[in-house]
């Protein structure tokens, strides 16, 4: 457990950075803190590829961790799922370039932040709260991953970074442009081994010596996994106020294993599609005007051949998963100057398709399981939003979306039969005001209405057992699920220099029928179910840049969160977290030592038999030079080998294993780059 007094600590360095030094490194990091410090809003966050290139991350899920607000869920070596403000899965929005992507895995073995490489993006914005009006959900928040454009005549990067357990991140991109064209291609490869903890084990060796879940003995110190993405962008810009833009990303992940659930992936493949077409100054009411089409694909195959489970199966496994899902759709979007202000308005429309085939030795010998009974969901929505400057000092922002979503199952389980419908009618909306009183300070205060209707998985999903028990439970959907609905205020103040920022935010939500995982009483069953939830949390983010070339900086986020109608607190949330780093920078140069703090979690939900997590503490250290284009990164995370569990290192859903996977041990690693 995490001493108080580390957390004492902690707050104080952070009150320290309230203190405004004058500063002499002109560098990256001071035009990041201008940028964080005067052009974000205070429920905003981005993260640059800087900070992602100088960290171990395996993918943006992992490194989005450095944000406040934001934590992930650690299945193994790769593929975290990204949680913000306590809000995970379909809560949240996860986007690229404005794109809906979703995972094929019902389990969610491939989140959305699993199917695209970092080295596609150039920056993660991170709206906190139901404030996107453009999109639909979005019940907590949006997450949206940036892609790289090409800048004018011929440029590229070339990117190696190599770690313990020969963990291998190789990606190089090239691009040329004119004022009339412009291209990029670029290459990622990515492969680990398995990963040990600060124990000395491997992740795969996490299982006592009598589970079925357990890995065999060839497999336990195979890779963790492999994956190759290729993706290519070409825009032509028919006038100097249009842009025609089209993209296309194929990535292929190979044998990647998950502890923390009872089965691995032999597969993944993911097709991405994207066109934009971009209008600007039209007519002086019409400042811009945006169409875009996109399609993606997930195809995913997930089976336990590398488990004790299939030792003694008539096949090579004893149970499979072969799942895909679909997205395409369309937006049209419009900036028009109305009045003093910019009103901005759209429609989209988009269709998602799931479908997943269960198999199993012990279930009706391997008969094929509608576990997803091929379900489309189809969404059609408008918005609206007005930005109106009252004054020098005040903007007032408004708007309002309205969605009709129908959701159809195509095939038949023992839960529904083929031609199942379901629809939902949706009113999202938000009013925030931004209050400027002196020059660099920000106020800004907003209440929101969010919506989310369930997915196919929480209306029809299906898992069947011969003989329920307590280890084998039957997992099934609630067809009769009504939609989320997200009442919350937002109170949060920036204040920023050219040399430092600090941004303080507190947000309450109250979630009425939130849908939620719960066991059904006395019996070995679970499903989901609409239930009364709130949720209440605060973020604080600073830096500084100091004399003699020094950067600190720090943050806390804090969440809790409590379900209303069982009068206990809600499951997967996570503790009480900071950081503080301090950097010394030349431009040239730099070294960085940083702490990463948890408090325990004891705020479970005894109804999923959800445990207590120890806080904990761990250091890592970097350093770096950056000259002409080229940089080398050495660092080492974890320094002193730390064995701890994230409190979101294991869940409970029937085919999760119900085992904690803990972090990664000391990890050290050494990245190379050059950029022209």
């Amino acid at each position: 457990m995490m001493k108080n007094n580390s957390l004492f600590s902690l707050s104080a360095v952070l009150l320290l950075t309230l203190v405004h030094y004058p500063a002499h490194a002109e560098n990256q990091i001071l035009d990041e803190i201008t940028v964080r410090g005067q052009k974000e809003s205070p429920k905003d966050e981005s993260l640059t590829i800087r900070e992602v290139r100088e960290s171990p991350a395996r993918d943006i899920g992992e490194a989005l961790k450095q944000v406040e607000g934001i934590s992930y869920v650690h299945k193994g070596a790769i593929a975290n799922d990204v949680v913000l403000r306590g809000f995970q899965k379909d809560n949240i929005n996860v986007l690229v370039d404005g794109v809906r992507l979703h995972g094929a895995c019902p389990s969610r073995m491939d989140p959305p932040s699993f199917h695209f490489d970092f080295a596609e993006i150039e920056q993660v914005k991170i709206v906190k709260g139901p404030y996107d009006l453009s999109n639909p959900g979005g019940l907590g928040g949006t997450i949206d991953a940036q892609t790289k454009n090409p800048g004018k005549g011929l440029g590229g990067d070339i990117n190696l970074s190599y770690g313990d357990w020969n963990s291998i991140n190789a990606a190089a991109t090239a691009s040329y442009g004119t004022d009339s064209y412009d291209g990029l291609l670029g290459y990622a490869y990515k492969y680990s081994d398995v990963p040990k903890s600060g124990d000395g084990k491997r992740l795969t060796e996490i299982y006592p010596a009598t589970s079925p879940n357990r890995y065999k003995s060839n497999a336990i110190d195979s890779k963790a996994y492999e994956i190759n993405t290729g993706w290519g962008k070409f825009a032509v810009n028919p006038t100097e106020n249009s842009r025609s833009e089209i993209s296309y990303t194929y990535q292929d992940a190979d044998h990647v294993l998950y502890p923390y659930l009872k089965m691995d992936a032999d597969y993944d493949k993911t097709y991405r599609l994207n066109w934009t077409y971009r209008i600007q100054k039209i007519s002086p009411l019409l400042q811009e005007l945006k169409l875009q089409a996109y399609w993606d694909k997930v195809e995913h195959l997930m089976d336990d051949r590398f488990r004790f489970s299939s030792q003694t199966s008539p096949r090579f496994y004893s149970m499979q998963t072969d799942a895909q899902t679909q997205v395409y759709g369309a937006k049209l979007n419009a900036a028009l100057a109305i009045g003093p202000g910019t009103l901005r308005t759209g429609i989209d429309y988009y269709n998602r398709n799931w479908d997943a085939l269960n198999r199993r030795a012990m279930y009706f010998a391997y008969r094929d399981t509608a576990m997803l009974p091929d379900v489309s969901i189809d969404n059609l929505g408008m918005f609206a939003e007005y930005e109106l400057p009252l004054g020098s000092q005040f903007t007032l922002q408004g708007g309002l979306r309205g969605d009709l979503t129908w959701a159809e199952a195509n095939k038949t389980n023992t839960l529904i039969t083929a031609g199942t419908k379901r629809d939902f009618a949706d009113v999202s909306a938000n009013l925030q005001l931004t209050y400027t009183p002196v020059k660099g300070l920000d106020i800004f205060s907003g209440i929101a209405r969010g919506t989310r209707t369930p997915d196919q998985q929480e209306l029809f999903l299906d898992v069947p057992v011969m003989m329920p028990s307590a280890t084998s439970n039957y997992w099934h959907g609630n067809k009769e699920l009504k939609a989320t609905v997200n009442h919350q205020a937002d109170i949060g103040a920036k204040y920023s220099t050219d040399r430092f920022y600090v941004k303080a935010s507190i947000f309450y939500s109250d979630l009425q029928d939130y849908i939620n995982l719960y066991q059904l009483p006395t019996t070995f069953e679970k499903s989901y179910q609409n239930i009364h939830a709130t949720m209440w949390g605060a973020e604080l983010g600073s830096q500084v840049s100091l004399d003699y070339d020094l950067f600190l900086r720090g943050s806390l986020s804090y969440v809790e969160a409590r379900n209303e109608s069982a009068g206990r607190p809600l499951s997967e949330i996570p503790p009480l977290r900071g950081t503080v780093s301090l950097r010394y920078d030349n431009g040239t140069f730099f070294f960085e030592a940083l702490e990463n703090l948890a408090r325990e979690q004891d705020r479970v939900d005894s109804g999923l038999n959800e445990t207590t997590t120890a806080g904990w503490v761990t250091t890592d250290i970097k350093s770096g030079i950056n000259y002409q284009g080229f940089s080398v990164i050495l660092g080492i995370s974890n320094l002193f080998d730390k064995q701890y569990f994230s409190h979101l290192s294991y869940s409970r859903d029937p085919f999760q294993s119900g085992i904690k996977v803990p972090e990664n041990g000391r990890n050290v690693y050494l990245s190379l780059g050059y950029k022209f």
